[in-house]
């Protein structure tokens, strides 16, 4: 056995990735929580980098649509320091 492999060993064991796999799978719509078929760990991680890619997208919508918002009431004379500093926080 590698000493790599051995490190890695060390550091999480097959048990404790499952659990976190199974944990994953929770968090992750869609990823086949509700279902009673053991799903390949494999299939949530790809799940996963596609939800998390999604919801990328949508902060990146809603960034641009608040960006948008603010623009658009400094037009109109809104004071909108105070939600800047709110967004920020």
């Amino acid at each position: 056995m590698s000493s790599r492999r051995t490190r890695a060993s060390k550091i999480v064991t097959e048990d404790e990735l499952n659990d976190l796999v199974l944990k994953l799978q929770a968090l992750v719509p869609n990823s086949g929580s509700s279902c009673t078929t053991r799903v390949p760990a494999s299939k949530i991680l790809k799940e996963t980098c596609k939800y998390i890619k999604r919801l990328q997208g949508e902060v990146e919508d809603i960034s641009e649509r608040l960006s948008q918002l603010l623009a658009s009431m400094d037009n109109s004379g809104v004071d909108t320091d105070f939600l800047r500093r709110l967004l920020q926080q």
